[in-house]
């Protein structure tokens, strides 16, 4: 089947399932420049990318490849058999021959993140992620062919969960000096999940040293976050809330400040002496105040 058929055929999945394209991408996990080129016609898709697809949206994967006509729902991914004690346990978990959700994309990038931030991703198995989900390896290969294309999910996942966050935590604030400490505190490692979430962040910066997927992947968030921080400074200088600063550099000098303190912070455990979050909250308003705010 000719390529353009097949991006015919995922556009209209697309179109069915009322989202936009970048959402999509999220739910395939992929980015959402890939997504737009394979669309366009620049890029194939992969044979597992196609799969996802095919997975998400609940069509047979041989329609998208032109091997029949049928719109069907698809087929399960190929799985091992398990042992019958353990299909007897994902039984009576939900009632079927499977969990819910077993073996979904996204269902796969979450339990990578948390066993991530849990054990580090070098000392992660497919195996661990399989038995987290309830599936078999070889349905984590059909989405994820290998540890790299996991990682680079986990990290995607990641960057679109904090911004999603940060978005939310701050729509309602018009008045920039509010908005820049909102920001402080969503990246204040205050709670389990917020240090779950760092965790994955400092294996992840490790990661993107070795890795150019990875490293391309940090950088751009990086990117984003920083402009995000600039942004609110530059809207602060012109309310005549902050000083006339340069916005850049100061988002520069903010954001890394933050995570140096994060990494303290991580590096303490609750309730002994160390850096705590409070601390690093306290130190991050101090900062604030003493570089930014209009005397």
């Amino acid at each position: 089947m000719q390529h353009d058929e097949v991006a015919e055929r995922v556009r209209q999945v697309i179109r069915d399932a009322g989202v936009s394209q970048r959402e999509f991408a999220r739910r395939m996990v992929i980015d959402p420049s890939k997504l737009s080129r394979s669309l366009g016609g620049t890029r194939r898709f992969t044979t597992a990318e196609l799969a996802r697809v095919a997975d998400i949206a609940d069509v047979d994967a041989g329609w998208l490849l032109g091997a029949h006509a049928d719109h069907s729902a698809a087929p399960p991914p190929p799985a091992e058999i398990p042992p019958p004690d353990v299909r007897a346990r994902r039984t009576r978990s939900t009632g079927s021959g499977r969990p819910a959700d077993s073996g979904r994309p996204l269902q796969i990038v979450r339990q990578t993140v948390q066993l991530i931030a849990e054990h580090g991703f070098h000392s992660v198995r497919v195996a661990d992620i399989a038995e987290a989900c309830g599936t078999s390896t070889a349905a984590i290969h059909y989405h994820f062919p290998g540890r790299d294309e996991l990682l680079e999910a986990a990290a995607r996942w990641c960057m679109d969960e904090d911004t999603s966050r940060r978005a939310a935590g701050t729509a309602d604030t018009a008045h920039a000096g509010d908005e820049l400490r909102l920001l402080i505190e969503l990246q204040t490692p205050y709670t389990p999940q917020q240090r779950r979430q760092w965790s994955v962040w400092l294996d992840l910066w490790a990661e993107a040293a070795r890795s150019t997927a990875v490293g391309e992947l940090h950088v751009e968030y990086y990117r984003q976050w920083r402009a995000t921080v600039a942004e609110v400074i530059r809207r602060g200088v012109a309310q005549e809330v902050f000083r006339p600063v340069d916005p850049e550099s100061a988002a520069l000098s903010l954001t890394a400040l933050i995570d140096g303190l994060a990494s303290q912070v991580l590096a303490t455990t609750p309730g002994e002496a160390g850096t705590s979050a409070e601390d690093m909250h306290g130190a991050l308003l101090a900062y604030v105040d003493a570089t930014l705010i209009a005397g």
